[in-house]
């Protein structure tokens, strides 16, 4: 197990925009899904690859495939789709699968509500995505979800994430990495992630 915080001038130049409140929903949508995108070259730099014989207009030659399984991307809504199109501009063939929890905000415990899967999802390595690791609930279930429907390979991909809810994530589920753009100081009295960047579901879709 891995914690990942993706230190990078250009993922830290992108999040100071998500952070901004005067930031409006289009350039957060865009911005969101540019670090995404940028993050999963860490997250994927451990695929297997086929070996396949291609010709160049020189000759014949050795070259290399991600196998058509190789991928899925499973967001927890609703934040999580806010990172899909980031992750497939990349990897085309990963299909996409959806998990639907929330977080009671009295409780703070995770209520879930949706779940459709790809029929081969066990077959592929799973990034999991939220935009925020608060308390960890939420991650923990999809990922208890997941492990039911027979997936062994997850790795959890966030853009900010609190102590605590790494803690929480990596005590439940050692063999799970996770990688996250910046591991902020902590949770408010809310399980609210500060300094943070807000409620990330509704700045994408412009809600509030």
């Amino acid at each position: 197990m891995a914690v990942v915080e993706v230190n990078h001038p250009l993922i830290s130049h992108k999040l100071t925009f998500l952070r901004n409140k005067n930031t409006d929903t289009k350039l957060f949508r865009e911005t969101l899904n540019e670090i995404a995108g940028l993050m999963t070259y860490e997250v994927t730099k451990g695929l297997k690859l086929e070996e396949i014989e291609v010709e160049t207009p020189v000759m014949k030659t050795k070259s290399y495939i991600l196998p058509d399984k190789a991928v899925a991307v499973v967001p927890i809504l609703r934040a999580g789709l806010g990172m899909v199109e980031g992750i497939i501009t990349f990897i085309p063939t990963a299909k996409v699968g959806h998990i639907g929890v929330y977080r009671n905000e009295e409780t703070l415990k995770p209520v879930y509500y949706y779940c459709k899967l790809p029929e081969d999802i066990a077959d592929r390595k799973v990034i999991l995505v939220d935009p925020m690791l608060a308390t960890g609930g939420s991650a923990n279930y999809a990922i208890d979800y997941l492990k039911k429907e027979g997936v062994k390979d997850i790795v959890f991909l966030s853009l900010i994430a609190a102590p605590e809810g790494i803690a929480n994530v990596v005590k439940k589920h050692p063999d799970v990495d996770i990688y996250t753009a910046k591991i902020d100081e902590g949770l408010n009295e809310k399980g609210y992630i500060y300094p943070g960047l807000g409620d990330a579901g509704d700045r994408i879709f412009g809600t509030k």
